[in-house]
């Protein structure tokens, strides 16, 4: 190898030549000005050849220098409104309108704006001397019409420099008193580039300076892998950079449409001890996998035309809001090839209330010919939606629940395209709501013209006003709705309905960016790094009715409820829940650290915020300050309680509802929840999670993911668990660690099983489900009487329900709720096209409503239980491991499945179960054991020696199981009946162990 060949000189000839030979580019030739920030030659050149009126006019009024005023002029627009909006809107002075460059027009028919947009003068600089004051140089810059606005310091491994030398050379030797360097003043971006890596940043802040990597992941942008970038056969590593994301017309579509102003408020306190409220920009460039996934949609979306659908399955924390907001105005502005827009509407469901803030900022920053995004939010009804689409808004947010109000009154969705976006795609996109979103939008032409065919019957013959032909027509997918789901958990209805189908008919999301390529990056934490399991080991005893029969499952719920609810459980856990922040969190992130306590239920959250409330006066601690988020009321020791009139600011006042995420931010540092903020809730300075609930799957995901948003100082985080394993979460982790699919399409015909097994209870028949659709398919318009005339339809078919024995009325509920269910989900992915099957969809739907539940008889145990033992035990410190390389798979099912019937056992049957499953050192033999091996391990080893002269980690793990080893043995020998239990029992020899252990090392601690 040549020496010229590992010199960084050959890598900037190599990314210069590209920039030059198919890149759009021209070398550059202009002298830079260094108090003006600009190129003014090329600046100038561009305005007169292409506003040659507004210059003349401009000239008449600043006849001495008018260069250098023109430049002064656009200095101050920058510093107004920042650069960002001038590139893309222009600025104003003494009634004259200047554009500084032009964009591509989305649509071929505007000429004027396409021979405009050829007239930027787009350039590459190489050694840009940016400074008058020293002779330091950048080592490339691209610049459009004379505005620097991109810049590259290049590094090459062969002369023992990589991404992190031009990291150091950006925080320590770039300072942003010149102008260039100005946040939205001149350059918009800053990169870091090697053969293998590129980072980034869009604001130089010294040694705040905060970058992010720029790769497309190990595997490629949108697969399944890790950080870094594939090797290129063509080329280095990193040439997507310069060959893709900076060719002329990606990085004009990059200014135009992607790049983004973020504004923000938050509370700080000033020199003078005062609450100030000020204004956080920050500048989003869209991180890879964000402008690949928007890209990719786009392009397959114009290739195919409307009636396609994508999954994304992109991890928590990634961005997501973004990449929708982004998706969403490429989409309202996408123009087919008969240069007419592709949809009509692009419609968005979420749940989330700060994304339609978030979308309408983000698209009126782009453009504001699209018109304002509608937001059909809780203070607007379905009938605002119905209008909203009849009138054809280009950009609609909305909630589910809205359509199926309205699904009947959309009127015109004939010939119109709708792109519909889905923010969390999860089992709600399977019920009846979604159906009706279906119904609502869907043109049935295609359908029809299916049924017809089946039917052996001409389109025309088909009465198109039938509501039950308009219900089975807008089943499965259809021509004029394309659907766009994202989620970082997809489950596997999601994979089906949204998912794209191989050749082996297996179901994969179409764009990937995983939570592994997201941990290895470091666009989110790895909340599973510091993670420490308790296990809480009690015993209860029955003071009386032992002999009472009860259903074993909800007993055992009581049971353990009255043990999590014990105010000996709520005091032990609300200590360690104080100490553990005071000790870790409030020391994390600068000292911003804040935590979120998980429970289990309404009044676990009540009872912990008065018991941590206890414990701070008891203290005196005056460092912390807690929140309750928990929906409705609860009442509790005969007061009732909402979260507004538990929540008090420092000086008396009430926090409403919708004021506790913003006061947790400003002015609090520990949240406990119930059922709220385990979803969407997005707090970067969340540090820490205590959890005392039993999390599974997609919900432990998702709630341990609101700790994985980054910041400035935040570098790990910490969670503590009261309830679950260390197996069950890994379990849960697991299968969204990396890509999951689904290995084939649902068996449908599995609901005509269901229908069978229901038919066979001879509750109701053919008749009674005609007798509803009677009623509910009418060609008349409904009147008043339908709702009393379907409810007498149904009467027969609910006296023979409460006729059957009550085992048999729980299993036909249960299968009832199954049929409606599957059937809700089946209806979406394929045509059925079978009305009967319908009609007896629409009546069970009707039945379910109306059927009475088996009377619960309630199970009160108020004084028949007491709490004997009780110890909080720790079971596991440290990383919980995914392993990589390894998908998450569904198997399609193979039976819709109904639970068991809940056994009846007796009260003290129950209890012993619990205690065998929550046993510790509880027996009094157990007791004799422990203290007689503590005293020996005293008397016959120098523990106490190793104790004080080891760390607590390499006491425990390293010396402590030799020692006790040998103890326990002796032990043994001398007595095997006494001491078999432990040998027989690796759970209690354990817990004996680490007992004992710390014990002895706090004793010789003191």
């Amino acid at each position: 190898m040549s020496v010229d060949i590992v010199t960084e000189k050959q890598f900037e000839s190599d990314i210069e030549y590209s920039f030059l030979d198919k890149g759009g580019f021209t070398k550059g030739s202009d002298v830079y000005d260094p108090e003006l920030g600009v190129f003014q030659k090329t600046l100038i050149q561009f305005i007169q050849t292409t506003q040659p009126k507004e210059w003349a006019r401009f000239v008449s009024f600043n006849k001495m220098n008018p260069e250098r005023r023109f430049v002064n002029v656009f200095n101050d627009a920058c510093d107004a409104n920042g650069e960002l909006e001038v590139l893309r809107k222009g600025f104003k002075t003494r009634g004259i309108t200047f554009r500084v460059c032009y964009f591509k027009p989305e649509s071929n028919l505007n000429k004027t704006a396409t021979a405009q947009y050829n007239q930027n003068i787009v350039e590459c600089y190489r050694q840009w001397y940016y400074s008058k004051d020293s002779k330091k140089s950048v080592d490339m810059v691209l610049v459009v019409n004379g505005i620097p606005l991109f810049a590259f310091e290049l590094k090459n491994q062969y002369t023992n420099q990589n991404v992190d030398n031009a990291m150091a050379q950006w925080v320590n030797d770039r300072s942003n008193r010149e102008v260039c360097f100005q946040f939205n003043k001149r350059i918009l971006v800053y990169f870091c580039v090697d053969h293998l890596d590129v980072m980034m940043t869009t604001k130089l802040d010294g040694r705040k300076t905060r970058f992010l990597p720029f790769n497309q992941g190990s595997a490629g942008a949108g697969r399944d892998g890790g950080k870094g970038n594939p090797a290129n056969p063509d080329g280095y590593p990193t040439s997507y950079l310069w060959e893709k994301v900076f060719q002329k017309d990606s990085m004009m579509d990059i200014i135009q449409k992607f790049i983004h102003l973020q504004i923000e408020k938050e509370k700080k306190i000033n020199d003078a001890g005062e609450e100030v409220t000020v204004e956080k920009q920050t500048l989003i460039f869209p991180r890879y996998h964000q402008l690949d996934a928007v890209r990719k949609l786009i392009k397959d979306t114009h290739m195919q035309g409307p009636g396609h659908n994508y999954l994304i399955q992109h991890s928590a924390g990634s961005g997501k809001s973004n990449s929708i907001a982004w998706l969403v105005y490429r989409l309202a502005s996408l123009f087919n090839e008969y240069d007419k827009p592709m949809f009509n509407s692009v419609i968005v469901v979420t749940d989330r209330k700060v994304l339609d803030a978030q979308l309408q900022a983000t698209i009126s920053s782009f453009d504001h010919t699209l018109g304002v995004v509608e937001t059909i939010d809780e203070k607007k009804t379905s009938q605002d939606l119905k209008n909203a689409i009849n009138d054809g808004c280009r950009i609609i947010v909305t909630t589910l629940q809205k359509f199926p109000v309205i699904y009947t009154e959309v009127d015109r969705v004939a010939g119109r395209n709708f792109a519909i976006i889905v923010d969390e795609a999860h089992s709600s996109q399977t019920g009846n709501s979604a159906l009706k979103l279906k119904a609502a939008l869907a043109d049935t032409e295609d359908a029809l013209r299916e049924y017809a065919e089946l039917e052996g019957k001409a389109e025309d013959e088909i009465d198109k006003d039938d509501k039950l032909i308009k219900e089975i027509l807008a089943h499965g997918t259809h021509k004029n709705l394309s659907f766009y789901a994202f989620t970082a958990t997809p489950k596997d209805k999601t994979l089906e309905m949204f998912g794209t189908q191989y050749k082996d008919g297996s179901f994969h999301p179409f764009h990937i960016y995983s939570m592994r390529q997201a941990i290895e990056e470091g666009f989110i934490l790895d909340v599973l790094a510091n993670y420490m399991t308790y296990t809480t080991c009690f015993k209860i005893a029955s003071t009386k009715d032992g002999d009472k029969n009860l259903p074993s499952s909800r007993a055992a719920k009581v049971i353990r409820k009255y043990q999590q609810l014990h105010p000996t459980n709520i005091s032990q856990k609300s200590e360690i829940i104080v100490e553990t922040f005071r000790d870790t969190t409030k020391n994390k992130i600068n000292g911003k650290g804040k935590m979120m306590v998980v429970t289990s239920s309404r009044l676990a959250a009540v009872r912990y915020y008065h018991a941590i409330k206890k414990y701070l006066e008891d203290k005196k601690y005056d460092d912390v300050a807690i929140l309750a988020a928990f929906s409705g009321s609860i009442k509790d020791g005969g007061q009732e309680y909402t979260e507004g009139s538990i929540n008090k600011r420092k000086d008396g006042s009430s926090i409403s509802e919708n004021q506790t995420k913003a006061e947790f931010h400003d002015n609090f540092n520990v949240l406990i929840v119930a059922e709220k903020y385990q979803t969407g809730f997005d707090e970067p300075l969340l540090h820490t999670m205590i959890i005392d609930k039993k999390l599974k799957g997609v919900k432990a995901v998702q709630t341990l993911s609101r700790l994985n948003r980054t910041c400035s100082g935040k570098v790990d985080t910490f969670i503590l668990d009261f309830v679950n394993k260390k197996e069950d979460i890994l379990a849960a982790f697991q299968p969204f660690y990396q890509e999951t699919y689904l290995t084939e399409e649902v068996n449908a015909d599995l609901i005509y099983k269901t229908q069978k097994e229901l038919r066979g209870f001879l509750i109701y028949d053919d008749t009674d489900i005609e007798s509803c659709a009677k009623i509910k398919f009418s060609k008349n318009k409904q009147e008043a009487a339908d709702l009393g005339k379907l409810t007498s339809a149904l009467k027969p078919v609910i006296d023979r329900y409460n006729a059957k024995n009550p085992d048999e009325r729980y299993q036909f509920r249960r299968k009832l709720r199954n049929l409606c269910k599957w059937y809700g989900y089946i209806s979406q992915v394929v045509r059925m096209f079978d009305k009967e099957m319908h009609k007896e969809y629409v009546f069970c739907l009707s039945l379910l409503k109306l059927l009475p539940e088996d009377p619960i008889i309630n199970i009160d145990l108020e004084g028949k239980l007491k709490l004997e033992y009780y110890k909080l035990q720790k079971t596991f410190e440290g990383e919980i491991t995914l392993e990589k390389n390894t998908k998450g798979t569904y198997e399609p099912a193979v039976d819709i499945g109904v639970a068991g019937k809940d056994e009846e056992v007796t009260l003290d049957e129950i209890i012993k179960r619990i205690n065998e499953k929550h046993k510790g050192d509880f027996t009094d033999a157990d007791k004799v054991l422990l203290s007689a091996i503590y005293h020996k391990f005293k008397k016959d080893t120098d523990v106490d020696t190793k104790a004080k002269s080891s760390e607590y980690k390499i006491f425990m793990e390293s010396l402590l199981p030799k020692l006790f080893q040998q103890v326990a043995i002796q032990c043994y020998k001398e007595s095997q009946d006494t001491y078999r239990v432990m040998f027989e029992n690796k759970e209690k020899y354990n817990a004996m162990m680490q007992a004992i252990g710390e014990v002895i090392f706090r004793e010789n601690r003191k």
